[in-house]
């Protein structure tokens, strides 16, 4: 019976060890190649033979599964029927205003003053206002919750969103002939 008990824990202490052998062998070669001349004197049979049986480990990465994507999820403006490329400002409003595009945002926009466009946004957002010069194609939020876009110049305080990469004949032409509509969307 003693016998058999003494033989049980050799045979689980056995494969223990040598289970743990191959591993800590594995991890010490990856970590300390050898590349010193005694080194090469020596028989090196044994390692040749485990060199042979053994994998060439790949890295892992954190995101193996995720598909990387070539272009970063953007806001778009679409004025009328013209989608027009903005430059937008990297705040708590403008996250604000795409947490709200994520489900398309229609803004009905009205001539004001000659020189912008003034809608609702339907909700108020964050806003830091700082006294500043509007030039044409810049992008506020007036009072947290109104969108202005400007063709033309104006001061105020402001919090800045973004601006909108046309030259000012250009917005002119797309924000002074009456009441537009303005859409932001998630692309």
């Amino acid at each position: 019976m003693i016998r058999t008990i003494h033989l049980i824990i050799l045979v689980v202490l056995s494969c223990t060890v040598l289970s743990g052998c191959g591993t800590n062998v594995k991890e010490v070669k990856q970590a300390t190649p050898v590349n010193t001349a005694s080194a090469d004197a020596e028989d090196t049979s044994e390692e040749k033979t485990f060199d042979q049986t053994t994998e060439k480990l790949e890295p892992i990465t954190e995101y193996e599964n995720v598909t990387e994507q070539e272009d970063e999820i953007i806001m778009v403006m679409t004025i009328n029927d013209t989608k027009v490329d903005v430059i937008w400002e990297n705040n708590a409003s403008v996250a604000e205003l795409k947490e709200l595009a994520e489900d398309e945002l229609t803004i009905s926009m009205s001539m004001y003053g000659g020189f912008e466009q003034v809608g609702p946004i339907g909700k108020s957002i964050t806003r830091d206002d700082k006294q500043t010069t509007a030039s044409a194609g810049d992008i506020v939020l007036y009072s947290g919750n109104q969108l202005v876009v400007f063709y033309g110049s104006n001061s105020w305080a402001y919090t800045r969103l973004g601006k909108i990469n046309l030259n000012e004949k250009e917005l002119k032409n797309l924000l002074g002939n009456g009441d537009v509509t303005i859409t932001l969307s998630m692309e």
